[in-house]
């Protein structure tokens, strides 16, 4: 018979691998893996920061400093107007009976734009002039009174000194003859009266026929056959002319931060939407000091003078026009962009660590300097020398919104001036 030996609780342990033998062998193997983790995961952890952290190869976009004219120039919008421009109206009530003009037609000073009725002011001139002509036949009825009581007056005396005559006739001829006297002069102011109502009935009729005041054109016509005029305080507008419109004007808004510079004579330009692309010459007029006030913004009215020999422009039309108030000759110019250029600093990186591949940060910018000027008015600008970027100080002057004039300075003609700058990855 055989017999079984019952096994020992140290063989019970091995056999369910919790002996401590067994354990210390468990926690060996765990360490070892762990360890090999560690290394495949910092491995890949460098790889992907080198990878990612290549090095770069900065590109620059630069422009040649250049020789050029620089205009320099500020914007107002206006509208274009005739020269001369006259509203014609009627300073006499009544009814138009002929109109002789249309509108565009070229009239010249004193023709007769229209006419209105005259029958009633025809009958008043008839009547003053027979007013006249009997003031005229009083007049000399006083004058023949007037000889007659004179010849009696002479009469009366001679017979008063001869004794055949009283004093009370002396003195009846003596006054007949003053009253005479009275008579012609009432008989003058009633003709001097009867020429003035006449004079202004013979005006009232040379208004009746609207001239044209100037040489021009025809802009409106408001008259018809048949309408009735009123003349009040204010003469109604029939006719609207203009002057000459082979010389116009713009009448232009200057912003009151840009009327400092605008001096009379100064070269301008304009254009109109009708002719896109078409640029039409000026020259800076009549400033005025009055100021127009529209929605908090101050203006002041600028004239430009302008030919229009082909009649292109029209009274209305608005306009953007440019006048010229500062010009360099042959001034050592940047692109505006230029001074606005500076270099970014790059920050260090700190090295890599394990928590960066679980817990990466966000990418930092650049950190830039800042272009500012120097307390002696001169300033940074960057240019590109052997594949890097040199910094010089320039001071500068007039600048047109696109490129500014460089007076004094490093800077030479030719010298690569930095733009922008880019990197590519190698």
């Amino acid at each position: 018979m055989n017999q079984h030996t019952l096994p020992t609780p140290e063989d019970i342990e091995a056999a369910l691998g919790i002996s401590p033998k067994a354990k210390s062998s468990r926690a060996l193997k765990r360490v070892l893996w762990l360890m090999l983790v560690t290394l495949v995961l910092s491995s890949a952890g460098y790889w992907y920061f080198t990878s990612s952290q290549s090095t770069q190869k900065v590109t620059y976009v630069t422009v040649p400093a250049a020789i050029t004219d620089l205009v320099v120039t500020i914007t107002a919008t206006g509208t274009v107007q005739p020269t001369t421009q006259v509203d014609v109206g009627s300073e006499l009530s009544g009814t138009v009976k002929t109109v002789e003009v249309s509108d565009n037609s070229i009239v010249k000073k004193g023709d007769v734009l229209a006419t209105l009725d005259v029958v009633r002011l025809t009958a008043q001139r008839d009547r003053a002039a027979a007013q006249l002509a009997a003031a005229k036949a009083r007049l000399e009825d006083a004058k023949s009174t007037a000889t007659q009581t004179a010849l009696a007056q002479s009469r009366q005396k001679r017979l008063r000194l001869s004794g055949l005559s009283t004093d009370q006739d002396l003195e009846s001829a003596i006054a007949a003859e003053a009253r005479s006297g009275a008579a012609i002069s009432v008989a003058e102011a009633d003709i001097l009266s009867a020429n003035a109502d006449l004079s202004i009935v013979e005006a009232d009729l040379a208004k009746s026929k609207i001239l044209s005041p100037i040489d021009g054109i025809v802009l409106k016509t408001s008259a018809k056959p048949g309408q009735t005029v009123a003349a009040s305080l204010q003469a109604p507008v029939l006719f609207t002319l203009a002057d000459d419109l082979a010389h116009i004007q713009i009448e232009a808004a200057v912003d009151e931060a840009d009327i400092g510079q605008v001096k009379q004579g100064q070269k301008a330009s304009f254009g109109v939407d009708a002719f896109r692309g078409r640029d039409f010459k000026a020259e800076v007029g009549v400033i005025s000091f009055s100021p127009d006030k529209t929605d908090g913004v101050v203006t002041y009215k600028t004239i430009l003078a302008a030919p229009n020999d082909d009649l292109a422009l029209r009274p209305g039309m608005t306009t953007t026009a440019r006048i010229v108030v500062s010009e360099v000759k042959g001034a050592l110019v940047v692109p505006n962009e230029t001074l606005r250029y500076v270099p970014s600093v790059q920050k260090q990186s700190s090295g890599f660590s394990i928590t960066q591949l679980f817990m990466p940060r966000f990418p930092r910018s650049d950190r830039t300097v800042k272009a500012v000027t120097a307390g002696d008015g001169s300033r940074s600008l960057w240019v590109l020398r052997n594949g890097a970027p040199a910094e010089i100080k320039i001071r500068t002057g007039l600048s047109d919104g696109k490129q500014t004039a460089v007076t004094s300075g490093e800077l030479q003609v030719g010298d690569a001036v930095i733009v922008s700058a880019g990197g590519s990855a190698q």
